[in-house]
């Protein structure tokens, strides 16, 4: 158990349901069954995961997936030390170990020659070979994986594999209606619904301009930021430039129609 406390969140993440996604999520924990959660970046997923363990009362440990990660970054390896050599286990060992909830966030960013190590634990045998250090890990009956990443930055070269792909269970998450991603900014960042309502309404410009001329939306995420910053005393023009707008895009004529809207809804 002892190994497990760093891992347990103990404060309730805030997370408002778009769906039935809690349940839906309870119910595929009672089985074990590995979960994939998709969406645009800073739509909640991360959030979403923070919470499930928090209400299940599991242990989480979050992997932020990158292009240089390798399969001994998940799993773990030898390490040399004043007393010779000393097996250091990785993220993906502790917490098939321990019993804990492994979130390997924006997945797709691995090389899949690295993704391909958590096979053995998402099908029926739930076992992770350590190779180099001759042991097989039986997960804890508590373990679970989940994996999350964005389509829209999906490629050729950045994607997973199907045979990875129908292992898991999938959420598809996309940014909230306009009345709960309100409420959202709101409770997140304790200022008033009259205010939330017009950064969602930036945000609402934004994500129509996705595909003509911008690659992705103004996330909940960054309307969080906008608030904090008017909330701490920043104009709200020039919260939202700041942290709305100069963030997203490098293009003049996209920054021009951003900074009008929020002109036109700020007057």
């Amino acid at each position: 158990m002892s190994d497990q406390v760093q891992y347990h969140i103990n404060e309730e993440p805030f997370y408002q349901a778009q769906s039935d996604e809690i349940e839906l999520y309870e119910a595929a924990y009672a089985a074990r069954l590995p979960i994939m959660v998709k969406g645009p970046t800073g739509c909640g997923k991360s959030r979403f995961i923070e919470y499930m363990a928090w209400k299940l009362g599991k242990p989480l440990i979050t992997v932020a997936c990158n292009e240089d990660m390798t399969a001994s970054d998940l799993v773990g390896r030898y390490l040399l030390d004043a007393n010779g050599t000393r097996w250091l286990d990785g993220p993906l060992t502790t917490a098939a170990r321990i019993g804990a909830i492994c979130y390997l966030d924006e997945i797709v960013e691995a090389r899949q020659d690295t993704t391909v190590v958590i096979h053995p634990l998402t099908d029926h045998r739930r076992t992770l070979p350590l190779d180099k250090k001759g042991e097989l890990i039986k997960a804890h009956e508590d373990f679970q994986l989940v994996i999350s990443y964005n389509p829209g930055y999906q490629s050729l070269m950045k994607d997973l594999k199907q045979s990875t792909k129908q292992r898991f269970c999938g959420f598809e998450f996309d940014y909230p209606v306009e009345a709960v991603e309100t409420s959202i900014v709101a409770k997140e960042t304790a200022i008033d619904i009259e205010l939330a309502t017009k950064l969602v309404k930036i945000g609402a410009v934004a994500r129509n301009l996705k595909g003509h001329g911008l690659d992705e939306g103004i996330s909940t995420r960054l309307l969080t930021y906008a608030a904090t910053l008017i909330k701490g005393g920043v104009e709200p023009k020039a919260a939202c430039r700041m942290a709305l707008v100069r963030p997203i895009t490098d293009d003049a004529d996209i920054r021009v129609t951003l900074d009008h809207a929020i002109e036109t809804i700020f007057a």
